[in-house]
């Protein structure tokens, strides 16, 4: 089994894909917008989406609830933290060995968890 995609939800659609469009730059991940309610960026056999609820109520994030993204190495790890951080991205761990994967987490405009590994 190989999961295919992970949804977020956003309380700003605009603000959330600036975010994504930028963090994703250089990773070979395309944006694809749907609908105005969901913006979807497609990689080699996954996909990302962040989503204005389809319940209409507000998004938030979840208690325990983190995406993880391998990025390949801590060069990029360091580089995507501080790109997170500068679009207005919260600090939820910064960059560092954390057993055998060097690692990083951050909370994106909503407050969505983050992991950012090698």
């Amino acid at each position: 089994m190989q999961m295919n995609y992970c949804v977020i939800g956003t309380n700003d659609m605009d603000a959330a894909t600036r975010f994504y469009d930028r963090l994703f730059d250089r990773s070979g991940m395309n944006r694809v917008s749907p609908s105005e309610r969901m913006t979807y960026w497609l990689g080699e056999g996954s996909a990302f989406a962040a989503a204005i609820p389809f319940d209409k109520q507000p998004a938030t994030n979840g208690n325990g609830t983190m995406v993880g993204f391998s990025v390949g190495s801590p060069e990029e790890v360091e580089r995507l933290y501080t790109l997170a951080i500068a679009l207005g991205g919260t600090c939820a761990g910064e960059p560092k060995l954390r057993g055998p994967r060097f690692s990083a987490y951050v909370r994106d405009l909503d407050r969505n968890k983050l992991c950012l590994s090698d």
